[in-house]
């Protein structure tokens, strides 16, 4: 199982919409994936459910199938996280839906982060069981569905949550606008990577020698940079106008100083590999999507992409076919579907 979180601690900047039609372009590449939404705004459980099957999941108050519910007996210390029931989107997706009421567990994972050392077993052990709640739902969750790849939708924010979703990962792609406070962001988030991942290596030491007879599953922590993808500049013949240019020219430069931790001085390769993707906005494509509850590179003359719309479609399936290649490659693991070639042309 590989687990892939998609983070950023800027709002707006395309991570849920990403989220989503990966999920769809690695099932049609077929590789087995579960999106887990823990993101508490539930835009990516939208983004997969219609309004009836999200008032049936959200109106039952003792419902286990959503992420509020997996872990509403840790929150309340109670015992340890209910077994999931990812819902089927398709043959090949899995969802962990969302939940309005995940934020209240940012409180107990804030409280339980420092206590991983306490010198109290009991304390430590719970800590333990917190902090890695996350992580033993998706792993539970892809065995279930015969999952090879986890990815993951978040918040924008650098809070506990975060920061134990952060642990799940063995990699990280950072969705990016070409603007300012993006760059501004990625000075925020390259050291908080760096620090969560040297803190949680310290808290697995300490487990192992304190702790040998816990049992429940550690994760690495790796959080590997994958790279980054900038999302929904303007285009025109295909290339970013001169507004977005000068930042798009900006972030390798950022990125490996504050993300990487190199130096200025070691110069970026070019083309840069960590550069995953310019993704254009298919502004016309997504109001389509939306009524048809489908990724923009599914749409079919049915759903009113004919003309213009449809080249857009047949773009959109190329850009996104390319994307997931790449994250695959990066990530170490193989696409069963590639060399059948593109499946809408």
């Amino acid at each position: 199982m590989k687990t892939l979180v998609f983070f950023n601690n800027k709002s707006g900047v395309g991570k849920t919409s990403l989220v989503y039609h990966l999920s769809w372009m690695f099932a049609e590449l077929g590789v087995n994936v579960v999106a887990i939404d823990l993101d508490p705004q539930s835009n990516l459980t939208s983004s997969f459910l219609d309004d009836e099957q999200r008032i049936e999941l959200w109106e039952s108050e003792h419902s286990t199938r959503t992420i509020r519910g997996l872990i509403q007996p840790v929150l309340e210390k109670l015992g340890d996280i209910s077994p999931p029931e990812p819902i089927e989107i398709d043959s090949r997706i899995g969802l962990v839906p969302g939940d309005l009421g995940l934020s209240l567990f940012e409180d107990r994972l804030s409280e339980t982060w420092g206590r991983c050392f306490d010198d109290n077993t009991a304390n430590a052990s719970d800590a333990f069981r917190v902090t890695t709640a996350f992580y033993r739902i998706m792993e539970m969750a892809a065995i279930q569905r015969g999952a090879e790849l986890v990815l993951i939708d978040v918040g924008p924010d650098l809070g506990a949550m975060n920061r134990a979703v952060l642990v799940s990962a063995d990699h990280v792609v950072i969705p990016l606008a070409a603007d300012l406070f993006s760059l501004q962001g990625l000075r925020n988030l390259g050291p908080t990577l760096r620090s969560w991942r040297s803190g949680w290596a310290r808290r697995k030491e300490h487990r192992s020698q304190r702790l040998p007879e816990l049992q429940i599953t550690i994760p690495t922590g790796d959080m590997n940079p994958v790279g980054y993808v900038v999302m929904q500049p303007s285009v025109r013949e295909n290339y970013p106008v001169a507004a977005y240019r000068r930042w798009i020219e900006r972030i390798p430069r950022v990125y490996y100083r504050e993300v990487l931790g190199r130096p200025d001085s070691e110069e970026i390769p070019d083309p840069d590999p960590m550069a995953l993707a310019i993704l254009k906005n298919y502004r016309s494509l997504a109001p389509m999507a939306q009524e048809a509850h489908k990724p923009m590179f599914a749409l079919k003359p049915a759903d009113g992409a004919i003309g213009g719309h449809a080249a857009a479609v047949q773009a959109s399936h190329r850009a996104f076919r390319e994307l997931s290649e790449r994250i695959a490659s990066a990530c170490g693991f193989s696409l069963p579907n590639r060399s059948k070639g593109p499946a809408r042309e």
